[in-house]
């Protein structure tokens, strides 16, 4: 009788992001070589776009056939909980908890309890990481310290004061910018501001000690940035180059790329672009930790990025072949290598320690920014962000409610209560979905 060589097949379902099109090219290559040290296995990547993702997990966990591996944008950890097989049972298992305290699987070193502590604890549901993040960023300042010098700054401002007194300076210069700072209006920005603060969203700890089911876009700490910000654009400080549709990261990059403003605020991943633009403008280019409201106690940072997540009710040696792999991804010479290539962090201690002995960090500061900013996070509900479900759609509502507030000239408080009145309807409509009172097809989950 022949013996059945046949590898066993590890599905991994991944986005395509337009900002890093080679992502997924670089993850098939891993994969190559995990498949070359693990002839008995074979992992098969597959791209979908990143915003329709989870709506083809949920259709092939319907027809029985899900991926083995899927990775989410962290706006979607919600739903990636609450995603189920047609039997009404969890698509995923608790990647924790598969691991079952082993320190080496198939080989291969676990670092899943080496991930940075904000990484790791964004994942962490019902007692237990649910899912491994390969891609981590936050939202860093960039600061353009050759107009700084020129306006008499000699370090960059850490609080909301120190940034509205070096604003003033950058544009009291006679030849100075027109404005001093932009950013986008993103959802993302608005997590921050208000995790910072110590501040929730959400009821329930933020979704953390339970499902959230109530969402306040209305809070003080929301407020206190609403108006900072609305101060800082009445002032003429800030420039705002949205038009309320679509956001547009590139066009803040070009502002400050040019030099028409000091500052702007965007993502980490953005480090290395923002350090060749100062290059090839003639200007000194720093990364910051992003400022806080200094009122207040500052809770931390919130992550951005991907987490990697292991289907339930799969064989062993798949689950171990899967388990593997995740773990392989984050090794401390791919999560490094990872870094090099995309800029997003290196996640784990290991290729940090790495990347250090290698002098990049010395030779790059402004990725050690990202990473000092997350450390210093206080893994409080707020400091580790939300879970909500159509959160991507409820981080819409807060941006279409800026746009009023700064073009409109419409009443902050009022327009961020008719918010958190539309964020609600979305949060009990996706609740009310889960909980089998309304057809998937009446709303939009991202």
């Amino acid at each position: 009788m022949t013996q059945n060589t046949d590898p066993t097949v590890i599905t991994m379902w991944m986005p395509h992001y337009p900002v890093i099109p080679w992502f997924m090219g670089w993850v098939t290559e891993v994969a190559k070589t995990f498949n070359h040290t693990h002839p008995d296995y074979r992992v098969d990547i597959e791209g979908y776009d990143w915003y329709h993702l989870p709506n083809a997990i949920h259709q092939a966990a319907m027809q029985g056939n899900p991926p083995t591996i899927a990775q989410y944008f962290y706006t979607s950890t919600q739903e990636a909980y609450d995603t189920r097989r047609a039997d009404g049972s969890p698509l995923f298992t608790s990647v924790e908890r598969a691991l079952d305290g082993r320190t080496e699987i198939l080989g291969q070193p676990v670092v899943l309890d080496d991930l940075l502590p904000a990484a790791r604890e964004y994942y962490v549901y019902d007692g237990a990481v649910a899912a491994m993040a390969p891609l981590t960023s936050t939202t860093l300042l960039y600061a353009n310290m050759t107009q700084l010098a020129a306006a008499g700054i000699a370090d960059v401002p850490r609080t909301w004061h120190e940034l509205d007194v070096a604003c003033r300076a950058v544009v009291a210069q006679r030849d100075g910018p027109p404005h001093a700072i932009t950013w986008p209006n993103h959802g993302w920005l608005f997590q921050q501001s208000v995790a910072q603060q110590g501040g929730l969203l959400a009821d329930h700890d933020n979704g953390r000690s339970g499902r959230a089911e109530t969402v306040n876009l209305a809070s003080s700490e929301m407020m206190a940035y609403v108006r900072w910000w609305q101060r800082l654009h009445r002032d003429g400080h800030y420039l705002y180059l949205g038009d309320g549709s679509e956001v547009d990261w590139e066009r803040n990059f070009q502002a400050f790329a040019e030099q028409r403003v000091a500052f702007v605020l965007t993502t980490s991943v953005e480090s290395t672009r923002m350090a060749d633009a100062g290059r090839r403008g003639g200007f000194d280019v720093r990364a910051c930790r992003m400022p806080h409201n200094g009122e207040v106690p500052y809770a931390g940072n919130v992550i951005g990025g991907d987490a990697l997540w292991l289907a339930s009710g799969i064989d062993q040696a798949t689950r171990d072949g899967a388990l593997a792999f995740i773990q392989f991804l984050s090794s401390p010479a791919n999560a490094a290598a990872r870094h090099r290539e995309t800029n997003f962090m290196p996640v784990t201690r290991g290729a940090i320690d790495l990347l250090d002995d290698q002098g990049w960090f010395l030779e790059n500061p402004h990725h050690w920014t990202a990473v000092a900013q997350l450390e210093a996070n206080d893994g409080t509900a707020a400091g580790r962000g939300a879970l909500l479900g159509d959160f991507a759609a409820i981080q819409n509502v807060m941006t279409r409610a800026m746009h009023d507030v700064l073009t409109g000239g419409v009443n902050a408080d009022e327009r961020f209560q008719r918010a958190t009145a539309e964020a609600q309807r979305l949060l009990d409509n996706y609740n009310e979905y889960c909980a089998g009172q309304r057809p998937r097809g009446h709303i939009l989950i991202h």
